[in-house]
Protein backbone atom coordinates (compact mmCIF):
# COMPACT_ATOMS: atom_id res chain seq x y z
CA UNK A 1 0.00 0.00 0.00
CA UNK A 2 1.51 3.41 -0.69
CA UNK A 3 2.70 5.69 1.94
CA UNK A 4 2.18 9.35 2.09
CA UNK A 5 4.86 11.61 1.08
CA UNK A 6 5.06 14.34 3.94
CA UNK A 7 8.07 16.20 3.28
CA UNK A 8 8.02 19.96 2.87
CA UNK A 9 6.78 19.93 -0.50
CA UNK A 10 3.28 18.25 0.26
CA UNK A 11 -0.02 20.32 -0.92
CA UNK A 12 -2.70 20.37 1.54
CA UNK A 13 -6.47 21.46 -0.17
CA UNK A 14 -9.88 20.43 -0.11
CA UNK A 15 -12.18 19.36 -2.93
CA UNK A 16 -15.92 18.23 -3.61
CA UNK A 17 -16.06 14.76 -4.84
CA UNK A 18 -18.02 14.21 -8.21
CA UNK A 19 -19.70 11.76 -10.43
CA UNK A 20 -19.20 11.96 -14.35
CA UNK A 21 -22.70 12.97 -16.25
CA UNK A 22 -20.93 9.68 -18.57
CA UNK A 23 -21.33 6.72 -18.35
CA UNK A 24 -24.14 7.13 -16.64
CA UNK A 25 -23.40 4.17 -14.31
CA UNK A 26 -19.41 4.61 -13.49
CA UNK A 27 -17.97 3.04 -10.77
CA UNK A 28 -15.65 5.86 -10.41
CA UNK A 29 -16.08 9.82 -8.92
CA UNK A 30 -13.40 12.50 -9.08
CA UNK A 31 -12.07 15.88 -8.43
CA UNK A 32 -10.69 18.95 -9.41
CA UNK A 33 -7.76 20.49 -8.01
CA UNK A 34 -8.44 24.65 -6.87
CA UNK A 35 -6.14 26.23 -9.08
CA UNK A 36 -3.96 27.50 -5.73
CA UNK A 37 -3.27 23.94 -5.07
CA UNK A 38 -2.55 22.81 -9.02
CA UNK A 39 0.11 25.51 -9.54
CA UNK A 40 2.18 24.43 -6.92
CA UNK A 41 2.25 20.97 -9.02
CA UNK A 42 5.51 21.49 -10.77
CA UNK A 43 4.39 20.67 -14.46
CA UNK A 44 0.62 21.60 -15.37
CA UNK A 45 0.86 18.81 -17.33
CA UNK A 46 0.19 14.90 -16.25
CA UNK A 47 1.94 14.44 -12.81
CA UNK A 48 2.40 11.51 -10.21
CA UNK A 49 1.81 12.38 -6.84
CA UNK A 50 1.76 10.69 -3.43
CA UNK A 51 -0.53 11.39 -0.78
CA UNK A 52 -3.67 11.16 1.21
CA UNK A 53 -7.34 11.30 0.11
CA UNK A 54 -9.12 12.23 3.52
CA UNK A 55 -6.85 10.21 5.10
CA UNK A 56 -6.71 6.84 2.77
CA UNK A 57 -2.62 6.35 1.24
CA UNK A 58 -2.64 7.12 -2.58
CA UNK A 59 -0.31 7.44 -5.60
CA UNK A 60 -2.31 8.15 -8.67
CA UNK A 61 -1.05 10.56 -11.99
CA UNK A 62 -3.38 13.85 -12.39
CA UNK A 63 -4.48 14.58 -15.18
CA UNK A 64 -4.75 18.08 -16.87
CA UNK A 65 -8.67 19.93 -17.23
CA UNK A 66 -7.06 21.96 -20.00
CA UNK A 67 -8.20 25.14 -17.55
CA UNK A 68 -4.26 25.36 -15.65
CA UNK A 69 -5.57 22.96 -12.80
CA UNK A 70 -5.51 19.28 -12.61
CA UNK A 71 -8.01 16.97 -11.69
CA UNK A 72 -7.87 13.39 -9.96
CA UNK A 73 -9.93 10.26 -11.26
CA UNK A 74 -11.30 8.52 -7.81
CA UNK A 75 -11.78 4.63 -8.00
CA UNK A 76 -13.98 3.21 -5.76
CA UNK A 77 -11.71 1.31 -3.73
CA UNK A 78 -9.89 4.97 -2.75
CA UNK A 79 -13.18 6.54 -1.88
CA UNK A 80 -14.50 3.28 0.03
CA UNK A 81 -11.06 3.15 1.77
CA UNK A 82 -11.93 6.81 2.83
CA UNK A 83 -15.57 6.46 3.62
CA UNK A 84 -15.86 9.59 0.96
CA UNK A 85 -19.16 9.20 -0.48
CA UNK A 86 -20.54 11.63 -3.78
CA UNK A 87 -21.03 15.54 -2.67
CA UNK A 88 -18.63 14.99 0.25
CA UNK A 89 -15.85 17.54 0.39
CA UNK A 90 -12.42 15.94 0.81
CA UNK A 91 -9.14 16.85 2.39
CA UNK A 92 -6.03 15.81 0.55
CA UNK A 93 -2.65 16.32 0.89
CA UNK A 94 -0.47 15.53 -1.77
CA UNK A 95 3.50 15.69 -2.98
CA UNK A 96 5.39 14.78 -6.76
CA UNK A 97 6.71 11.43 -6.94
CA UNK A 98 10.64 11.80 -7.14
CA UNK A 99 10.41 9.59 -10.33
CA UNK A 100 7.22 9.24 -12.37
CA UNK A 101 6.31 5.46 -12.72
CA UNK A 102 6.28 3.50 -16.16
CA UNK A 103 3.20 4.05 -18.11
CA UNK A 104 1.10 0.89 -19.24
CA UNK A 105 1.48 0.21 -22.78
CA UNK A 106 -1.66 -0.86 -24.68
CA UNK A 107 -1.29 -3.60 -26.66
CA UNK A 108 -1.90 -2.63 -29.82
CA UNK A 109 1.45 -0.13 -29.74
CA UNK A 110 3.31 -2.98 -27.24
CA UNK A 111 2.56 -4.89 -30.79
CA UNK A 112 3.92 -2.75 -33.26
CA UNK A 113 6.72 -1.39 -31.92
CA UNK A 114 7.85 -5.58 -30.84
CA UNK A 115 7.57 -5.18 -35.01
CA UNK A 116 10.02 -2.25 -35.57
CA UNK A 117 13.03 -2.68 -33.99
CA UNK A 118 14.80 1.08 -34.68
CA UNK A 119 11.43 2.10 -32.75
CA UNK A 120 11.36 0.06 -29.97
CA UNK A 121 15.03 0.93 -29.70
CA UNK A 122 14.25 4.91 -29.17
CA UNK A 123 11.15 3.56 -27.10
CA UNK A 124 13.49 1.53 -24.61
CA UNK A 125 15.60 5.25 -24.40
CA UNK A 126 13.39 7.62 -24.06
CA UNK A 127 11.76 8.53 -20.61
CA UNK A 128 9.08 7.38 -18.71
CA UNK A 129 7.17 10.99 -19.27
CA UNK A 130 7.57 10.98 -22.84
CA UNK A 131 6.72 7.23 -23.09
CA UNK A 132 3.47 8.67 -21.48
CA UNK A 133 3.20 11.26 -23.58
CA UNK A 134 3.33 9.09 -26.72
CA UNK A 135 0.60 6.48 -25.01
CA UNK A 136 -1.67 9.63 -24.51
CA UNK A 137 -1.02 11.13 -28.34
CA UNK A 138 -1.93 7.16 -29.64
CA UNK A 139 -4.76 6.60 -27.73
CA UNK A 140 -6.55 10.18 -27.46
CA UNK A 141 -8.30 9.84 -30.98
CA UNK A 142 -11.72 9.13 -31.14
CA UNK A 143 -12.16 7.04 -34.24
CA UNK A 144 -10.11 3.80 -33.94
CA UNK A 145 -8.62 4.63 -37.61
CA UNK A 146 -6.99 7.81 -36.43
CA UNK A 147 -5.51 5.49 -33.60
CA UNK A 148 -4.03 2.77 -35.96
CA UNK A 149 -2.84 5.88 -38.00
CA UNK A 150 -0.97 7.31 -35.22
CA UNK A 151 0.65 3.93 -34.09
CA UNK A 152 1.83 3.95 -37.66
CA UNK A 153 3.38 7.36 -37.84
CA UNK A 154 4.54 6.56 -34.14
CA UNK A 155 6.69 3.79 -35.25
CA UNK A 156 7.94 5.62 -38.23
CA UNK A 157 8.81 8.43 -35.66
CA UNK A 158 10.71 6.69 -33.54
CA UNK A 159 12.37 5.04 -35.52
CA UNK A 160 13.98 8.37 -37.06
CA UNK A 161 14.72 8.76 -33.62
CA UNK A 162 11.91 11.32 -32.38
CA UNK A 163 12.02 11.13 -28.83
CA UNK A 164 8.55 13.09 -28.39
CA UNK A 165 5.32 13.14 -29.79
CA UNK A 166 5.19 16.23 -31.53
CA UNK A 167 2.34 18.97 -31.65
CA UNK A 168 1.05 17.88 -28.45
CA UNK A 169 -0.11 20.24 -25.92
CA UNK A 170 0.44 18.54 -22.47
CA UNK A 171 -1.74 21.25 -20.99
CA UNK A 172 -4.60 20.36 -22.89
CA UNK A 173 -5.28 24.61 -22.97
CA UNK A 174 -4.24 25.45 -26.48
CA UNK A 175 -6.27 22.39 -28.20
CA UNK A 176 -8.77 21.42 -25.76
CA UNK A 177 -7.71 18.28 -26.09
CA UNK A 178 -7.51 17.24 -22.07
CA UNK A 179 -10.47 18.24 -19.89
CA UNK A 180 -11.67 17.08 -16.58
CA UNK A 181 -15.03 15.01 -17.16
CA UNK A 182 -18.35 16.65 -16.80
CA UNK A 183 -20.20 16.48 -13.90
CA UNK A 184 -23.73 15.11 -13.47
CA UNK A 185 -26.18 17.35 -11.61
Amino acid sequence: MATANTSAASIRFKARLLRPAEPAKAGWTFLVLPKSASEKLPTRSMTTVDGTFDGAPFVATLEPDGQGSHWLKVDRKLREAAGAKVGDEVVLEIAPVEEEPEPKVPADLRKALAAAPEARAVWKDITAVARRDWIHWVTSPKKPETRVRRIDVACDKLASGQRRACCFDRSGMYSNSLAAPEAAD
